[in-house]
């Protein structure tokens, strides 16, 4: 009997992660939820026998499901998580998990009081490159890190205001230091200074600080900054995290990893597709009950949460915050 999927939002991540489910053997995107019905049911039309809703919980009483994908914004977290647990059913949710810290708290602790197999669109911890950074890095002593998310801003409405979007430094950048916890380690203090030089003056409507840059302490004693901007021109920009230890350097983008050791330089590049990889973790303990090759699941995602909610608080109050 095939896996019955349900997809709560119709943007891009919905019909990414929708595209790749169907291809999957054994797995059927059985049910869709978007915020309109013409939403919904031009969503479904992709799908065989998908049927089509304008409300979470009217899917859940008409359909069984196995499992559903949660590709809604930021700050449409919270109710649906929370009907998924309560009804036992395994959800897989894209990052990032709120606009704040309270509502992803609040779901943590509804899961831990009924657990149900769960994941988080952290995909870039499934990339082969990062998993060889992990391995790479093994007996090293990482003294400092530096992490990059330099773009434009995004076309949608909703990224342009921070009470829906959470700001770059929550919805895009957390990519980043997810990866910083998941290579170098947990994050035990941040100071955050972010500005607004160019799009408030330029569109209206944006209240997202469109500058920033964090510097953090580690539980291990090294140091790193994560800086961002959505300044840029379409087209162009840079991504990534480099480790500084005493074996060498670490630079990681999404193409690629290149390691400095001993005067010699080594490029890796990335094989696969890390959003394909994500889903056949999450399918697989959803059919076996097997979560040991889940990379991100809600608790860790929350960890990274606390991170970016601290950032975003310090650059408010002009003070560092203690996790």
């Amino acid at each position: 009997m095939s896996i019955q999927v349900g997809i709560i939002g119709t943007g891009w991540f919905g019909k990414m992660h929708g595209d790749l489910l169907s291809q999957m053997e054994g797995v059927n995107v059985a049910a869709i939820v978007g915020t309109s019905m013409e939403k919904a049911e031009t969503f479904a039309a992709h799908y065989v026998g998908a049927k089509a809703f304008d409300h979470t919980l009217r899917m859940l009483d008409v359909v069984q499901l196995d499992a559903v994908y949660i590709t809604v914004p930021p700050m449409a977290h919270g109710e649906i998580e929370l009907a998924l647990i309560e009804k036992g059913i395994p959800f897989f949710v894209e990052k990032p998990v709120g606009v704040d810290i309270e509502t992803p708290e609040r779901i943590l602790k509804a899961l831990e009081a009924k657990p149900v197999v769960n994941a988080v669109g952290y995909h870039f911890r499934y990339k082969e490159s990062i998993q060889m950074m992990k391995e790479l890095i093994e007996g090293s002593t990482v003294g400092f890190a530096e992490g990059v998310w330099m773009g434009d801003m995004p076309g949608v409405a909703w990224w342009r205001n921070e009470a829906l979007s959470g700001g770059q430094f929550i919805e895009q950048t957390t990519h980043i230091v997810d990866l910083l916890r998941y290579t170098a380690g947990e994050v035990t203090e941040v100071y955050a200074t972010f500005a607004n030089q160019v799009l408030q003056q330029k569109y209206d409507g944006v209240t997202v600080p469109d500058v920033g840059t964090v510097t953090m302490k580690l539980a291990s004693g090294a140091i790193a900054t994560i800086s961002n901007t959505c300044i840029l021109p379409s087209g162009i920009g840079k991504t990534g995290l480099s480790l500084y230890t005493d074996h060498g350097i670490l630079d990681w983008t999404p193409e690629r990893l290149e390691v400095e050791a001993e005067g010699v330089k080594t490029t890796y590049h990335s094989k696969g597709n890390p959003y394909e990889a994500e889903s056949i973790a999450f399918i697989h303990a959803v059919q076996t009950g097997d979560e040991s090759h889940l990379l991100s699941n809600y608790a860790d995602a929350v960890k990274t949460q606390r991170v970016t909610y601290a950032a975003v608080q310090s650059a408010k109050i002009g003070q560092a915050v203690k996790l």
